[in-house]
Parts: structure tokens; C-alpha cells; sequence
């Protein structure tokens, strides 16, 4: 494959990637997205199954009453599923009386107080620093950071913690979110299977090679992992120490999601509803009860733990998901559940990991990551949004912003671009 130079490529066909791609090939560009899969949606994944799809990536339309991809849903005739989500909802938990939901809704609502309070100090600190010694509720406290940030609270940034913006509405894409991304790129022109390896700037044209061929293009917009960055997955010539460093210093953590079934006697546990497998240690999972009302158990595993898991394989979460379970349910439970799919995100080679976290003292480096070079490298993805990491939504606003920085540099240059943005999927 070798192309005569063309107006942009992107990078990466993720919810950042197809963003950017859509908005460029809108503005008249030609355009082309360089995927290294063999589908759209990068870390939105869907897959469908007997009991209906399942999202193996994300998979909530966080603060989905301001989010671009409720109004994309709805333009590509999926559907929102507005059933609030099992957290924050007291209710019977087998292991979890009511009474001790309060304390830990307590312990929590005092750390995020000590959050505001401590954001804004000259020093920034691990988010660990801000637990109450010896409370029973902090291993809790870091389990449930390991499926927010993907990495205990000693490896969060306060700043970067305290910056994220939330408006707490949640809801879901019936179809799956990760199909939905996929379905956002259909049309665009892609090349799937074609991971890139270098990109040389140092000439008139950027030239990004794969094991295909050979691409020219006057811009690229980058939307990779900080995974795939920082493992120096893509080479650049000449170097970008810079962003290599950003990279690093923004890795993805890691939050991984096992689907069990359930028999079709499900119907005895309440839909929608969430278990946590302990409540004592940081070492559990957190079990989202059929969701959708489905026959599923939505299993989701994070952090240390879900790295150590991933070392042992795929059937290490299912043994510890289905002994949690057995404790919870009792010893019939096992017989009742049948292993579903999952994706071990920290050993995808074009991910690393789940979504990005900023280590303490370092969240000033979204801004150094997204920053554009020569005006021809231009970066997105959720790790270069400020205040809507972690997200897709936060990955497709960047794309969208990377876009439109593209396009001003190349009208600049003399190519011609039509300015309006036409409909058909250019919310945001």
C-alpha cells in the first residue's frame, strides 16, 4: 500500500479516531483512518452473545445528559437505556447490609470532601493521602478507584482526580456503546489490520509506515493508547521525547469486565441491581446483576488485582467471580452460571490498559499531550481531555478538537476545505 499524499490520517479508529475522522472527511479532506484491529471502536467493544450484546470496553454513557454520543445514538437509530445505574442506590445487598452501605456512603462522601479541599494546594498528592487511618472502609474506598481510574488511590493524582467533570446522569446504549462507535464510522474510509510503526515528519509530508505499505499525508491526527505510546509502539522521526514522557506519566490503568451467564431462572435476583464480592479488602470484584434485565452478571475486576489475574488468564477471573459469588449466593449459585466473554485489556497490544490515569504531581501533562506539533501532529483521546479522561465522550470531543485544529492548519496552507459542518452525526 503506498498512497499519494493525502490531506489527514488518523490514527487509531476508536471513539477519538472516528470523531476526528468524520469531521475531517466532512470538511471535504481526503482522509483515511489507520486501524490496527480488524474493527472499529478501539476500547469500545461489543459483542453479541445468546443473552443479548455486551459491552467487553466501555460501556456507560457517563454524564449522559451533556454527552455527544447520547444525541449520536439516537441519529443512528440505537437506543438509550436511561434505568439508573446500581451504584449509589440503597437497596438489600447479600453480604452488605443496609446500615453498613450508609457507613461506607459516609467514608466516601468525607474522602471527596477532603478531595475539594485538598485540589488547588501547591504540592499535588497521591488521592490515597486523603484516607482516614485505619477506617475499615479504605480497602473499599481503593477497590472502587481501581474500576473508576484503573489504579489504587496512591497512584492517583489529586488534581487529576478532583478535575474530572461529572454530571452524574449514567446511562446506556441498548445495542452496546462499542457498536455504536463502530456503527458512527461506517462510510469513512479505514484500512483495518494496519498498525503503524514509524511516522517521519522531518519532510514536506508525513510519511507513516505499516507492514502494508507506506501512507503520505500532509497531517496526522494521533488518537493511540498512552500505552502504545509509551511502549514506543510508534516510533517518530525526528523524536518526540516530550510526548513519550506525557505517555508515560499518563499510563493506562486497568479495569477488566468478565460476563457470566445465569440460568434461566434469573428472575429471583433483582435486575439492574450491584453486589460488591467483599467489603473489606481492595481484593474484590463488583457484580452488576442483570443488567438490561438479562441473564448476565456483569463482572468487573480492576487494578493489582486484575493485572495478577491477567498473568494467570481468562479463567483465573471466572474461578475468583464465581468463588465471590458462591459466598454471596451460596453453594447452588455455581451450578447456575456459565462463562461469558471478557477482554483482557492489559495485554492488548494496542491498548495496554483501560483508560487513563495522571500519577500524583503530573496531571498538567493532558495539556503537553494534546498539544499539537508543527502543526501537522495533532493528538487526541480520552488521556488528552482535562476534565473528561477516562471517557468516550472524553476521546470524541478531543477528536473533534484535533479535527478542527487540522483543518485550520491545512485551510492555512493553501488546501481547500469546506468550512460548515454538514448533519448526519456532527454533534458534540
Amino acid at each position: 500500500m503506498t498512497l499519494s499524499p493525502i490531506d489527514a490520517a488518523v490514527i487509531g479508529g476508536g471513539a477519538a479516531g472516528v470523531a476526528a475522522a468524520r469531521r475531517l472527511h466532512q470538511a471535504g479532506l481526503s482522509t483515511l483512518i489507520l486501524e490496527a484491529r480488524d474493527r472499529l471502536g478501539g476500547r469500545g467493544h461489543t459483542v453479541q452473545t445468546e443473552a443479548g450484546p455486551v459491552d467487553l470496553g466501555c460501556g456507560w454513557l457517563h454524564s449522559g445528559d451533556v454527552n455527544p454520543w447520547t444525541d449520536i445514538t439516537g441519529e443512528r437509530g440505537f437506543t438509550v437505556d436511561r434505568t439508573p445505574p446500581p451504584w449509589g442506590v440503597e437497596r438489600e445487598e447479600p453480604g452488605f447490609p443496609i446500615a453498613e452501605q450508609q457507613e461506607f456512603g459516609d467514608a466516601s462522601d468525607r474522602f471527596y470532601t477532603q478531595l475539594a479541599v485538598a485540589a488547588g494546594r501547591p504540592e499535588d498528592a497521591p488521592a490515597s493521602t486523603l484516607l482516614e487511618a485505619g477506617s475499615r472502609w479504605n480497602g473499599l474506598l481503593h477497590a472502587v478507584s481501581t474500576w473508576i481510574n484503573g489504579v489504587e488511590l496512591e497512584g492517583v493524582s489529586i488534581e487529576d482526580l478532583h478535575a474530572y467533570a461529572d454530571t452524574e446522569v449514567n446511562w446506556r446504549v441498548a445495542e452496546g456503546y462499542g457498536a455504536l462507535i463502530a456503527r458512527h464510522g461506517e462510510g469513512l474510509p479505514v484500512s483495518l489490520r494496519t498498525p503503524v510503526t514509524t511516522i517521519d515528519h522531518s519532510g514536506k509530508t508525513i510519511r507513516i509506515d505499516t507492514p502494508r505499505g507506506t501512507v503520505e499525508a500532509r497531517a496526522v491526527v494521533l488518537t493511540v493508547s498512552t500505552g502504545v505510546l509509551a511502549a514506543e509502539g510508534i516510533r517518530f522521526t525526528p523524536a518526540l521525547p516530550e510526548k513519550l514522557e506525557a505517555a508515560a506519566l499518563l499510563p493506562p490503568g486497568l479495569a477488566d469486565k468478565l460476563f457470566l451467564f445465569v440460568d434461566s431462572a434469573a428472575g429471583d435476583l433483582e435486575k439492574d441491581s450491584r453486589v460488591f464480592g467483599a467489603t473489606d479488602t481492595a481484593r474484590t470484584a463488583s457484580f452488576h446483576i442483570r443488567p438490561f434485565g438479562r441473564p448476565l452478571v456483569e463482572c468487573y475486576f480492576g487494578g493489582v488485582m486484575a493485572r495478577e489475574l491477567e498473568g494467570q488468564g481468562e479463567a483465573a477471573f471466572a474461578d475468583f467471580a464465581i468463588g465471590q459469588l458462591v459466598e454471596l449466593y451460596g453453594a447452588d449459585f455455581r451450578r447456575r452460571l456459565t462463562v461469558g466473554p471478557m477482554h483482557a485489556w492489559g495485554t492488548d497490544p494496542y491498548a495496554f490498559g483501560s483508560y487513563s490515569h495522571a500519577r500524583p504531581g503530573h496531571h498538567d501533562k493532558r495539556a503537553v499531550l494534546a498539544r499539537p506539533v508543527d502543526d501537522r501532529l495533532f493528538f487526541a483521546g480520552e488521556a488528552c481531555s482535562e476534565n473528561d479522561f477516562s471517557t468516550a465522550h472524553g476521546a470524541y470531543r478531543t477528536g473533534l478538537a484535533a479535527a478542527e485544529k487540522a483543518i485550520d492548519a491545512l485551510t492555512a496552507s493553501g488546501v481547500g476545505v469546506r468550512r460548515e459542518r454538514p448533519g448526519g452525526g456532527s454533534s458534540g
